[in-house]
């Protein structure tokens, strides 16, 4: 199959454009996909992504039970018309995380039906047990291990382990999945670590595939004082609440700075009590994301694990100066085009704020870095290494079984 056309069906248990990077993967990739001249079909649940003309979308309707405005609701008895629905509202009931399971499940019923019109399948961190039952060669992404996520989350709770516990229940079907594929992209040599650690996939089945900026330039307007992060909010992974407990430090040496956190917190949640810290704004469209990090002076990631970190590349893209943790793969991402402080370390983060804020050679030294550190990721070049690994896992020779 050198050098054909290949059909791919690209797999997103949720593709949401405004939360998280599964929507932001799935667009881009499948665009630089079909600009290769690969015939590509996104197959998503919902939240559906937003995909660029000349992609096809296939909806698999699921019953949305953590939907706003009414998460973990319980579905009419006509909705539960099938087993995916069914497994989805018990994982609900039970307090787990039933999502990729279940999409998984109907996604094998629709690639079994036509698995005469692809050739690869590809997963983006679902890893149910469906892809097993596919019928197809099947390759899937792994950002990073959510293993980091429970992790950190029982480590920064006060109690509820239990339920904790119950709602990352499905990682034990993921490592499952991951180990039983022959072959795993991921985005960082960080994350490839973590795939073994976490997961117990043996490296050899492991390729890197790094991320890019897309649609991320510097408007020549800045904000003095501005400083801007992106963050799930109430996430622990992400250390939202360590750059929230740095800002009166901040604010203390450099009286006009402001933060501005692009993410909305649970009005319930830890983040809720150091709101008072940040303003927060969600809902961005990407042009409107592209402009508020471009108006900053300085982009924050306070996260204590990142997989990749696209916000850090793409603050680089708009010429804004970062801030980060050395949390994962933020130092092979970042490298000397920012500065760098330990992970969950409030005091450390004002300082090397502070420090970018005051000192105007600095910004000019980091912007140029960033800048050219930027250029050298492109969407282009992800879904030529992508294809690649297609190929080497159709290829004769590797007699890869097919799940």
């Amino acid at each position: 199959m050198s050098g054909q056309p290949l059909r791919i069906a690209l797999l997103t248990y949720r593709g949401n454009p405004r939360s998280g990077g599964q929507g932001v993967y799935v667009r881009h990739l499948s665009r630089e996909l079909t600009a290769l001249g690969h015939r590509v079909e996104v197959i998503s649940g919902p939240p559906y992504p937003d995909l660029d003309p000349g992609v096809p979308l296939t909806r698999l309707p699921g019953l949305d039970l953590f939907a706003e405005p009414n998460p973990f609701r319980t579905p009419a008895l006509r909705e539960l018309r099938t087993l995916p629905d069914w497994v989805e509202f018990a994982g609900m009931r039970r307090g787990g995380f039933p999502e990729p399971l279940a999409f998984s499940l109907r996604a094998a019923w629709q690639l079994r039906r036509r698995r005469g019109q692809f050739d690869i399948v590809h997963d983006n961190q679902g890893l149910g047990y469906g892809l097993l039952a596919c019928g197809l060669p099947v390759v899937a992404t792994v950002h990073h291990p959510i293993a980091v996520d429970r992790r950190l989350a029982l480590a920064d709770a006060e109690s509820g382990h239990a339920g904790i516990l119950r709602w990352y229940g499905f990682l034990t079907m993921q490592h499952r999945v991951a180990r039983r594929l022959p072959l795993l992209l991921t985005v960082s040599e960080a994350s490839r670590a973590a795939l073994t650690a976490e997961m117990g996939v043996e490296p050899a089945r492991t390729r890197v595939v790094p991320l890019a900026p897309h649609g991320f330039a510097p408007t020549g307007t800045t904000v003095p004082g501005r400083i801007v992060t992106t963050a799930s909010a109430d996430e622990p992974l992400k250390g939202l609440r360590h750059l929230l407990a740095a800002m009166p430090a901040v604010r203390q040496a450099c009286p006009g700075a402001e933060l501005i956190v692009v993410g909305k917190p649970k009005p319930d949640g830890p983040v809720a009590r150091l709101a008072g810290d940040g303003r927060f704004v969600h809902g961005l469209t990407e042009a409107e994301l592209a402009a508020l990090v471009s108006s900053a002076e300085v982009a924050c990631v306070p996260s204590l694990f990142e997989g990749f970190c696209l916000p850090a590349v793409e603050a680089m893209a708009a010429g804004t100066p970062v801030v980060a943790t050395t949390g994962g793969a933020l130092p092979e991402v970042v490298g000397e085009a920012g500065m760098l402080v330990p992970p969950g370390d409030p005091r450390a983060l004002a300082g090397a704020l502070v420090t970018v804020l005051t000192e105007a050679g600095l910004r000019r030294r980091l912007r140029a870095a960033g800048l050219a550190r930027a250029a050298g990721f492109s969407w282009r070049r992800t879904a030529e290494d992508t294809v690649r690994h297609y190929r080497d896992l159709l290829a004769p020779r590797e007699r890869v079984p097919v799940c």
